[in-house]
C-alpha cells in the first residue's frame, strides 16, 4: 500500500500538469509546452516566499499565483498571439519553456531546493500504507480540480463559451464570443493555477531547474493516454503513469520505469488512438 500511495501522489502531480495542458488546448487548440515550466516557477516562488522571505503561506500563495499568471499572460502575447499556425506555436511555446528553464537556473541555481509543506510533515498510515499529508493533498487536489473544472465548463457561461470555441472557433465568433479574450483568460488561469499548485508540488518534487522538463514529458504522456481535451482522461492518464512508474521501479528497477510508461502508452494508443477518453472527429471531404 505504501508504494500505491506513492504512485498515486506522483501520478497526481502529472494530473495537475495535464489539467493545465487541457485548459489551454481547449481554449486555443494549442499545446503549451511551457505549462510544466510555469509550475516549476511556482515551486521556486514558493521556496523564496516560505524559506528566504519567511512570509505567511497565504501571502506566498498570492505571490506565486500572480507571478506565474503574469508569466503565462506574457507568453500568450509573445509566443501565441503573433503566430497564426498551430504547428509554429508548438515551436514558440517550446522556446518559452527553454527560456524559463534557463532563467530559473540563473536566478535560483541548479541545486534542488527543499520546499517545506505548510501542513504536517509527519508520515501517516492509511489502509496499511505509509504516506505523507502533502501526497494526500496532491491526490485530493487533482480529483477536486477535475470535478470542479468539469462542472464549471458545463454550468457557467464562460465554460460554455470555452467549449464552444473548442468545438468550432469561427462559429463561436459569429455567436459573439470574444475568442481572443477567452484564449488570454485561459492562459492566465492555467498560469495562476500552476503558480498556486507550486506550494503543493514543490514539497513532493523539490524546486529544481530540471523539474519542468521531467513534468512536461510525463504530463504529455498522461494527456495522450487519457485523451486530449478530456479532464477525466487527464486524471486517469496521470494516475496510470504514476502507478506504472512506481511499481516498475519497485519490481524491475527505476531504470526501467520510463520504458514501462511508454510501453503502456503505445499499447493504449494502438487500441484507442485518441486516448481512453478522447474522441475522433470525422469530416466529410
Amino acid at each position: 500500500m505504501t508504494m500505491l500511495w506513492s504512485g498515486l501522489a506522483l501520478g497526481a502531480v502529472y494530473v495537475l500538469v495535464a489539467i493545465g495542458y487541457n485548459i489551454v488546448f481547449v481554449s486555443s487548440n494549442t499545446f503549451n509546452f511551457a505549462q510544466a515550466q510555469l509550475m516549476m516557477v511556482g515551486t521556486f516562488v514558493a521556496y523564496t516566499g516560505l524559506v528566504t522571505l519567511e512570509l505567511p503561506v497565504l501571502v506566498v500563495a498570492v505571490m506565486a499565483t500572480v507571478t506565474v499568471m503574469i508569466l503565462a499572460a506574457v507568453e500568450e502575447m509573445v509566443a501565441i498571439r503573433p503566430v497564426a499556425d498551430h504547428q509554429n506555436q508548438l515551436v514558440t511555446t517550446l522556446g518559452a519553456a527553454t527560456l524559463l528553464n534557463g532563467a530559473t537556473q540563473l536566478i535560483w541555481g541548479s541545486e534542488p531546493l527543499a520546499v517545506p509543506f505548510f501542513g504536517s510533515n509527519d508520515p501517516i498510515t492509511i489502509l496499511g500504507g505509509r504516506t505523507y499529508p502533502v501526497e494526500i493533498a496532491l491526490l485530493v487536489l487533482s480529483i477536486v480540480l477535475v470535478i470542479g473544472l468539469g462542472q464549471l465548463s458545463k454550468r457557467t457561461m464562460t465554460g460554455l463559451a470555452l467549449m464552444g470555441v473548442s468545438e468550432d472557433r469561427e462559429a463561436a465568433m459569429l455567436r459573439g464570443v470574444n475568442v481572443r479574450r477567452i484564449a488570454m483568460g485561459a492562459f492566465a488561469f492555467s498560469g495562476a493555477l500552476a503558480g498556486v499548485l507550486g506550494l503543493f508540488v514543490g514539497p513532493k518534487t523539490f524546486a529544481v531547474a530540471t523539474l519542468g522538463a521531467a513534468l512536461a514529458l510525463k504530463g504529455f504522456v498522461a494527456l495522450a493516454i487519457g485523451g486530449f481535451g478530456s479532464l477525466p482522461g487527464a486524471l486517469i492518464g496521470g494516475l496510470t503513469v504514476g502507478l506504472v512508474e512506481s511499481f516498475t521501479a519497485l519490481w524491475a528497477g527505476s531504470q526501467y520505469s520510463n520504458i514501462a510508461v511508454f510501453v503502456v502508452l503505445i499499447v493504449i494508443l494502438m487500441v484507442k488512438p485518441a486516448g481512453l477518453f478522447g474522441t475522433v472527429k470525422e469530416r466529410v471531404v
